[in-house]
């Protein structure tokens, strides 16, 4: 049996930590959303156009669509299909297990524990970033 088998189920604990990750991921992308190409572009260390490329296979693979951006209706905004939600899913799925056995000798008590600091300092990060003008809309899981 793989050390990720679908058979074992991540602990709740193990779940919230990997969903305060991700929100803070998406706190920190956020916060730049003004140029999120070029910013996806240094972080991936490619040209803004490989970005667009990437962008483009995962459209026509069915994994994302394009819409057009309801504040600014020249923009357009790349949003997840039915299959990219799935596939994302199955990725989060995928990190709440490796976090479940990276934390595997973590008592119950550590593990909620840091899943309720981890939670706390992401929503304080929110309230700074709110307080600054710069609210983003981080996911809550």
């Amino acid at each position: 049996m793989s050390p990720l088998s679908p058979t074992v189920a991540p602990s709740p604990e193990a779940v919230e930590i990997e969903r305060a990750l991700t929100r803070a991921a998406y706190l920190n992308a956020s916060a730049r959303r003004h140029a999120v190409l070029t910013a996806l572009a240094q972080l991936l260390a490619v040209e803004a156009s490989h970005v667009t490329r990437q962008v483009r296979q995962l459209e026509r693979s069915g994994h994302v669509e394009r819409v057009r951006d309801p504040d600014d209706r020249r923009a357009l905004r790349v949003r997840p299909t039915p299959l990219g939600m799935d596939a994302v899913a199955r990725i989060r799925d995928i990190g709440t297990r490796g976090m479940q056995l990276a934390l595997a000798d973590w008592s119950p008590e550590e593990l909620r524990q840091l899943a309720l600091l981890f939670g706390r300092m992401v929503d304080a990060l929110l309230t700074y970033a709110a307080d600054e003008g710069q609210a983003p809309h981080a996911p809550r899981g």
